[in-house]
């Protein structure tokens, strides 16, 4: 049995088949009406989120702290710009990760604030590996 669109919509966990993502793409997925990006990120966009001096950042955090560990390669971030709430574009930017084209707020490939005038990095909502090529959010 599964539960019906309203169930869903109110927050019920969504589950997503990862398996067709390549390296280097992303899809959007909606959960509780949000839209969920996840990017099937490559060695280099992993290796360059991780040179960052987190220090340097507007709002610091470790690109480590925002994937899970063992699948470094999936990053799953809440969509929504920390400015207004607005929606960013992927692969977009001088960082490759997301833009916003409403005021400018640029976020990096861990989905990390990087310039503009959002206050904070994008969120990373509830989620869980059910298996290797499937997540749970919610």
């Amino acid at each position: 049995m599964n539960p019906d669109a309203s169930t869903i919509a109110a927050g019920a966990p969504i589950e997503v088949d990862l398996s067709p993502i390549a390296a280097g793409q992303d899809i959007k997925v909606f959960w509780r009406g949000k839209p969920i990006y996840i990017s099937h990120r490559t060695k280099k966009q992993i290796d360059e989120a991780r040179a960052v001096n987190v220090a340097s950042l507007p709002d610091p955090q470790s690109d480590e702290a925002r994937v899970k560990s063992g699948h470094e390669q999936w990053l799953v971030v809440i969509g929504i710009c920390t400015h207004l709430g607005c929606i960013p574009i992927a692969h977009e930017g001088s960082y490759d990760g997301f833009f916003c084209p409403c005021h400018g707020s640029v976020y990096d490939t861990s989905g990390r604030i990087r310039q503009g005038p959002a206050p904070s990095n994008l969120a990373v909502p509830p989620y869980q590996f059910v298996s290797d090529t499937k997540i749970q959010i919610g």
